[in-house]
């Protein structure tokens, strides 16, 4: 695809705009032109992107291979409902959440809230759900991750590539950033500055090494916040922190079932800058392989189990071959009939028991090696 690009606009004659031709020599800057080959007609292209400093046609190019019309626009946002209502309202509950999980907004409080009190991290996060969940044909995004921190820029280009590939839409990213083409891996690339197109990106992107440390509860109140339940901090249990260069970016508790023949994880937080890459499943399994193996306080190999409420962990689970699920609670147990436990038990003269919700809890078991 050859394109000729030639935006034009008044050649102004003010006082201003004459002493700038005479300061700098310039005859006028009405005028500007860009001429780009970029083959992708006979390629089943999924995700492409165009690159560049500001003011380099990138806008143009993506208006010409699209058409004006597919470029995204966020606009459309009730800001009297949260977001998981105002993305896609034709979809089930569990469509949106799994696009939001999907582009890596899996903190479950800001699904609560509207989007114009969303931070620019979120709100990036929530248009990619959007658009993930709409499943336009073709799309053009303009100023993509420009206005939002590098890390979340990298984690959040990860995940919308994911995403947006199941999607079987097309795509242009238009971004003045080159630091998101590894992360993004997508199907071709043009460059505005050196007028050069890349097909296939081929680089690996960079690898995230996470440290396992065996903490107590002293780092939870940096993650209880992103956290989708309040509740006191488990019993007896083995706090653990996953680490990359040194900064806290995952955590989750174990402790032993009655009986201690097996394991129990949960308060499993990962930090929303590093959500959607993957990142909270490789440090869980890494947690759990540990336990079966016996490298344990108990020093006894046990399996462990898992139950959750979060659509989209519970997806990743349900498709992860080291896990296999055991239950599906639809509400919590008897209230009362929990509490007559407790007491028969001599624990505790409780006034309360355990349960009486409506939260679906799935069950799941870690079954390496079983």
């Amino acid at each position: 695809m050859k394109i000729s690009i030639r935006n034009e606009c008044p050649d102004f004659s003010s006082y201003r705009a004459a002493r700038v031709k005479s300061l700098f020599n310039v005859d006028s800057g009405n005028v500007f032109e860009l001429d780009a080959d970029i083959p992708i007609e006979a390629q089943d292209w999924k995700l492409g992107v165009i690159v560049g400093p500001s003011g380099s046609g990138k806008t143009s190019l993506g208006r010409t291979i699209l058409g004006t019309g597919a470029f995204y626009e966020p606009h459309g946002w009730n800001a009297d409902q949260p977001i998981i209502d105002a993305i896609a309202p034709c979809l089930s509950f569990d469509e949106v959440a799994a696009g939001l999980s999907a582009v890596g907004l899996g903190s479950v409080p800001a699904w609560l809230r509207p989007y114009s009190v969303l931070s620019n991290g979120e709100r990036f996060r929530a248009d990619l759900a959007r658009i993930v969940c709409e499943r336009p044909e073709r799309i053009v995004i303009d100023e993509f991750s420009s206005v939002i921190d590098r890390q979340i820029a990298r984690v959040g280009a990860l995940a919308f590539a994911k995403a947006w590939r199941r999607t079987g839409g097309r795509c242009v990213l238009l971004s003045c950033h080159y630091d998101i083409l590894d992360w993004l891996e997508p199907d071709w690339v043009f460059d505005t500055a050196s007028g050069e197109f890349t097909g296939r990106w081929v680089r690996s992107r960079p690898a995230v090494d996470i440290e396992v440390r065996e903490t107590g509860w002293e780092w939870w109140s940096r993650f209880q916040p992103h956290h989708y339940l309040k509740l006191p901090h488990m019993i007896a249990a083995q706090c653990y922190v996953g680490f990359v260069d040194g900064e806290p970016v995952v955590h989750a508790a174990m402790s032993t079932r009655p009986g201690g023949v097996e394991a129990r994880i949960a308060r499993i937080v990962v930090m929303p800058e590093w959500q959607g890459m993957g990142i909270g499943l490789r440090f869980i399994n890494a947690v759990c392989a540990d336990w079966r193996r016996g490298r344990n306080r108990y020093e006894k190999p046990m399996p462990t189990l898992l139950n959750t409420s979060h659509p989209g962990l519970a997806a990743a689970l349900r498709r992860h071959p080291l896990w296999a699920q055991v239950s599906s609670n639809l509400i919590g147990c008897n209230k009362e009939r929990s509490r007559r436990s407790i007491v028969r038990s001599g624990r505790s003269n409780a006034s309360t028991g355990y349960g009486g919700h409506f939260r679906a809890a799935q069950g799941f078991r870690y079954i390496e090696g079983i």
